[in-house]
């Protein structure tokens, strides 16, 4: 992750800071292209800023973020590898480790890179560039790198192999290794799992198509070529016959945008021009044979086109076009396993400009001989947004004899979409016209429905309430009250999640709150980066019909959570405030009903028991802010009209409704709750309050902090202001949050004047109460419960001295100053502040983070996606960072609402369909990362599946993949133990022998005598026979009476002991073959390099000489 510079301007007070992504969901707008692995079921999201999105099951995703913010122009997995590829716009080839989510390896292409193919079952690919140049990548697993191979197509080599003019600079716009059939493979595990995404490739040959329309079929083993098509063929084939058909056509080039095959044994190609058009080119040997005796083009190659619905879209080079969008998006699925006579082809493009967008489905049926297509069905799926990419997921059954394709589309701004084969088969067959996708939605949704605000709230260190949890998400999973979305099953199960996110073996220490656009609200389980679905509460259960409450489904506008009682709160736009006791008992059910006049009680439906406790409804105007207080026995309300309400928990009642102001209007936008034990008058002191023989009753304080700067202090009680003022920071400025704080933490304070403040800043809490040290009997007042006082067991009463009240202070933030201010001086009517701020940019948003459990810093968000540190209380600057560089998001209006933060520096927020939590100190591990993390890359399948393949290709002994490959290499001595033909290892090590020699000099050396050569090897063989063989074989050369005799039955041993020792001497003995052998092997190495140094020299020297000077 990258770091952005820190400017230290404290360094006494100085904190490191390392801001990173801890948890991030959702599809980033900036979505660009896809890739997938079908057998880790694994699908990946580039974007135009340098991000990876990978998304396994419903609950695991993982972001992989590149040190540059350009785009990704290809994305390609190494199919059960563990390896994600990926090309910039930049042109970095980067190899991407799924299990650490890090690049291991990049490659700088020094030329424009145009066209990009993974080789199936390998970790080899195709590289094109801008310059005609077709190059192969490995990936070395081992080494954990990218090398470049020796192998390469130059454009000149193609130019001379085909009688063709090529230019330089023609650059390669598709690399695709042709398909072969499947041979014998009748294993429906091994099908299903192996080809889920992909064709049988035949590695053996290569399609290359260049951006002027011509394409090429080249044999990489025997570097030669095997045919060529393109718009031009006629043209170098010759026949007065093919230049009379095609004399109405524009002679020029048709300039390529996109192919595939659409055949399953490499036969059919499709491929999209810029100018609409869909060429069908028939690749078979027959047809090859055929043109060069009639010359006829129609045999080769069929054109579509798609102008509208109401028009004939299918023709043979007849017919003028109209202009067409290029046709940029080509994706073919076969009808059948076995049948090759027929498929779907998925099209984007191709159709008139200023048409909807739209993908269009066409379903293709072949004559016998593939020469003419008999049928052509068209349907049309309608998009979201513009277009971005597309990709098949497709599945086999071979006793079914079928294969079923389901399809991905990925439109502007990020939203993806999902069509399965029974969804796709019903548009095809226009039997279901109606068919609705499948809409990817994150396990943490922002967008359907709609995110207006979010808590994120840690409860760590509160065992009380991690246990409640634990007994909720148990009542929860039995009474149906837990997360259950209704929605299609998302068709991807990759990845595995770490055994620490499994439920019930892991504490609750940190909870994410989100309230929706439709009234609902749902809690997480945040504690790691898996986010875990603990409770969704709609607003329409436990509501009781009959009862006139209106604006249950408004949006959810406000919410608090008391993590001593378990209750949550939520306000709403319609003026609603509803309570739930989450631990309480649902089969309860009485629910109360309060209005400004009355309180109802009605009866909820039998059987169907909500946590849902109490409604209240006071004020027809949305609440804008809400505060639990007096340790979550009473609920303080902000309104936007400016009023305060003082709600009651237990029993649920209304204490008082006031306004802050005598004409109030602008919303309450933050509460503080403090405590005070004794008199706030500068005049009391405590001999007068011990002149009366009692302590004075404890009184709770709430700050109201209105959006105009105006604050207000009122008595908790009955809602009586003490004091009031107007703070005046310009016209444009306005206030932010407001809170009472204490550096230290949890203490107690009494003041000169007896007066005593106890402060409880972790979270955001409201502020607790502590009686004075003084040997007498408790007032009634000061006795809130003992359930407060078993809370404050753990409270440091240790301290002795007296503070003064001038170090509770409270912070004032506003869009363009911060300010600091005496609490005391406050209460008793003085409005001077002691510190003051003034920003240099507008601030949104703030909140204060702890560092060792103490209140050490303000965190300032700016609306310019800028993030301000600064200490407490002196208000100086730490550092300063921006959100661009740790998510690539730029900040939006009203993001703010949705941000919330826990302790320790960590910040939640939304951006239209992303979630993600930041953390910013450098020590914070709260999370337990990277233990933590679900796992991208299944290494348990990856290894059953080669064992599985491996075993089943021993038994049923499959026809050859690699025919192609096979066919052009010598036969070599077989070993001991030959891994079996077409197994991943004999596919990966045929190809390495190909793609690791130089393709130059073994085409320049084929030119020369086949006797001269013949004569240079016999006298190189018989110079080096005897002494190589030697070598070999330690010095000695097997005759028929030194070859080694079979073994017999080792003798029996009497005891452990020395059987023991005679599998210790084996092994050593073994070692030492191992190592002989190693040795000789180098030594052959050496033998063949100067081999081929002494025909690089040879082939010099024979350059220019002809053949009768041999």
């Amino acid at each position: 992750m990258f770091i952005p510079k820190i400017f230290k301007h404290n360094q006494k007070g100085k904190i490191d800071l390392n801001p990173r992504v801890i948890a991030h969901y959702g599809i980033p707008s900036t979505a660009s292209c896809l890739a997938c692995d079908p057998i880790q079921q694994l699908l990946a999201v580039g974007t135009f800023d340098g991000r990876i999105k990978v998304i396994g099951s419903d609950t695991i995703e993982g972001l992989l973020t590149s040190s540059k913010k350009i785009p990704f122009k290809n994305l390609e997995f190494l199919q059960n590898q563990g390896f994600l590829i990926s090309i910039s716009k930049e042109n970095d080839v980067q190899a991407w480790d799924l299990e650490h989510r890090c690049i291991t390896s990049t490659l700088q292409w020094k030329a424009n890179i145009t066209a990009f193919g993974v080789i199936q079952e390998t970790t080899f690919m195709y590289i094109g560039d801008e310059f005609g140049l077709v190059s192969v990548l490995k990936y070395d697993i081992g080494e954990r790198k990218l090398l470049l191979q020796p192998f390469t197509i130059p454009v000149y080599s193609v130019s001379e192999a085909a009688g063709i003019t090529l230019l330089n600079h023609q650059s390669v716009v598709g690399v695709l290794p042709q398909p072969c059939t499947r041979g014998n493979r009748q294993d429906k595990n091994y099908l299903e799992l192996l080809y889920l995404g992909n064709l049988t490739l035949d590695e053996g040959t290569v399609l290359l198509a260049y951006d002027n329309g011509v394409l090429v079929l080249w044999d990489v083993s025997r570097e030669e070529l095997v045919l060529i098509r393109g718009y031009n063929t006629s043209e170098n084939a010759g026949g007065s016959e093919q230049k009379d058909q095609r004399s109405d056509d524009k002679q020029e080039d048709k300039q390529i945008v996109s192919l595939c095959w659409a055949s399953l044994d490499g036969s059919i190609l499709a491929v999209g021009y810029t100018d609409g058009d869909i060429f069908l080119w028939n690749l078979s040997g027959d047809a090859t044979t055929k043109d060069s005796k009639t010359g006829k083009l129609a045999d080769i190659v069929v054109k579509l086109q798609l102008p509208s619905f109401n028009k004939k879209f299918l023709s043979f080079f007849n017919g003028t076009p109209n202009k067409r969008s290029p046709v940029v998006g080509l994706h073919w699925s076969s009808s059948g396993l076995n049948s090759d006579h027929g498929g779907y082809l998925f099209v984007y493009g191709g159709d008139e400009i200023g048409s909807a967008e739209a993908l269009t489905i066409l379903s293709l049926e072949w004559s016998p001989q593939k020469e003419a297509l008999k049928n052509v069905v068209r349907v049309n799926i309608n998009l979201q947004g513009p277009y971005l990419d597309m990709i098949l997921l497709q599945s086999f059954s071979v006793l079914e004899n079928t294969e079923a394709a389901s399809l991905f589309i990925l439109s502007s701004p990020g939203q993806l979409e999902f069509y399965d084969s029974s969804c796709l088969s019903g548009l095809i067959s226009q039997k279901d016209k109606s068919c609705t996708p499948i809409h990817y939605r994150s396990a943490l949704p922002t967008a359907e429905p709609h995110l207006t605000v979010g808590r994120f709230i840690s409860v760590q260190g509160n065992t009380k309430c991690s246990v409640a949890w634990s007994e909720v998400v148990t009542a929860g999973l039995q009474d149906g009250h837990q997360s259950n979305d209704k929605v299609l099953k998302w068709p991807l199960n990759g990845g595995v999640p770490c055994h620490m996110t499994i439920p019930g073996e892991r504490n609750i220490e940190r909870l994410y709150i989100a309230g929706y656009q439709d009234g609902s609200v749902r809690i997480w389980d945040a504690t790691y980066p898996l986010l875990l679905p603990l409770f969704t509460l709609d607003p329409e259960v436990g509501m009781v019909k009959g009862v006139s409450v209106t604006g249950v489904t408004a949006p959810v506008s406000a919410l608090d959570f008391c993590s001593e009682t378990l209750f949550i709160a939520i306000g709403s736009d319609s003026g609603l405030v509803r309570l739930y006791n989450l631990c309480g008992n649902c089969d309860e059910t009485n629910l109360l009903v309060v209005t400004e006049t009355k309180i109802e009680v009605c009866d909820q439906d039998q059987g169907k028991g909500s946590p849902l406790s109490a409604v209240f409804n006071l004020v027809a105007s949305p609440v804008s802010t809400l505060r639990y207080t007096n340790l979550g026995t009473r609920l303080a309300v902000g309104y936007r009209s400016g009023q305060v309400a003082m709600l009651n928990i237990n029993p649920p009642s209304a204490l008082f409704l006031r306004g802050t102001h005598p004409s109030p209007s602008a919303p309450v936008v933050s509460f503080s709750p403090a405590i005070l034990q004794g008199s706030c008058d500068s005049t009391t002191t405590s001999d007068k309050s011990e002149s009366h023989g009692r302590s004075e009753p404890a009184k709770e304080l709430i700050f109201a902090l209105r959006s105009d700067l105006h604050v207000a202090v009122l008595d908790g009680s009955n809602g009586n202001v003490i004091c009031s003022f107007p703070q005046n920071h310009g016209k444009e400025s306005t206030a932010i949050s407001l809170q009472v704080i204490w550096l230290i933490g949890y203490q107690d304070e009494i003041s000169a004047d007896g007066a005593k403040y106890v402060v409880d800043v972790s979270e955001g809490k409201h502020m607790h109460l502590l009686p004075p040290k003084k040997k007498k009997k408790k007032s009634e007042s000061a006795q809130i419960n003992d359930h407060c006082e078993r809370n404050w067991d753990g409270v440091d009463r240790s301290s002795n001295s007296a503070q003064s009240t001038a170090d509770l202070q409270i912070l004032l933030c506003c869009t363009n100053v911060i300010q600091m201010y005496s609490l005391k001086s406050v209460v008793q009517g003085s409005a001077e502040s002691i510190q003051d701020v003034n920003l240099l940019t507008t601030s949104c948003w703030t909140a204060i983070f702890k560092k060792d459990k103490k209140t050490c810093g303000l965190i300032v968000v700016h609306q310019t996606g800028s993030i301000e540190i600064r200490s407490l209380p002196n208000l100086e600057p730490l550092g300063e960072l921006s959100l661009m560089p740790i998510l690539r998001w730029t900040f939006k209006t009203d993001m703010d609402k949705s941000m919330s933060s826990a302790e320790n520096g960590q910040i939640a927020l939304v951006n239209g369909c992303e979630f993600a939590v930041v953390s910013l100190l450098a020590r914070d591990n709260d999370f337990r990362i990277p233990q933590s993390l679900p796992c991208l890359h299944d290494k348990t399948l990856a290894a059953a599946l080669d064992m599985g393949s491996s075993s089943t290709q021993k038994k049923n002994k499959p026809a050859k993949i690699l025919g192609g490959i096979m066919g052009g290499l010598k036969a070599s001595k077989e070993s001991e133990t030959p891994e079996p033909e077409g197994s991943q290892n004999s596919i990966h090590s045929s190809l390495d022998k190909i793609f690791s020699r130089s393709p130059a000099s073994s085409s320049e050396a084929s030119n020369v005598s086949g006797e001269f050569w013949s004569h240079i090897l016999r006298d190189f063989q018989h110079a080096g026979k005897k002494n190589d063989r030697k070598k070999l074989f330690g010095g000695v050369i097997l005759t028929p009476e030194t070859k080694p005799k079979q073994r017999t039955d080792s003798p029996d041993l009497t005891s452990a002991h020395a059987a023991a020792l005679d599998a210790r001497n084996k092994l050593l003995e073994r070692q030492e073959k191992l190592e002989r052998i190693a040795q000789n092997s180098e030594e052959l190495a050496n033998g063949a390099q100067d081999f081929a140094s002494m025909a690089a020299e040879l082939k010099k020297k024979m350059k220019h000489r002809k053949w009768w000077q041999l």
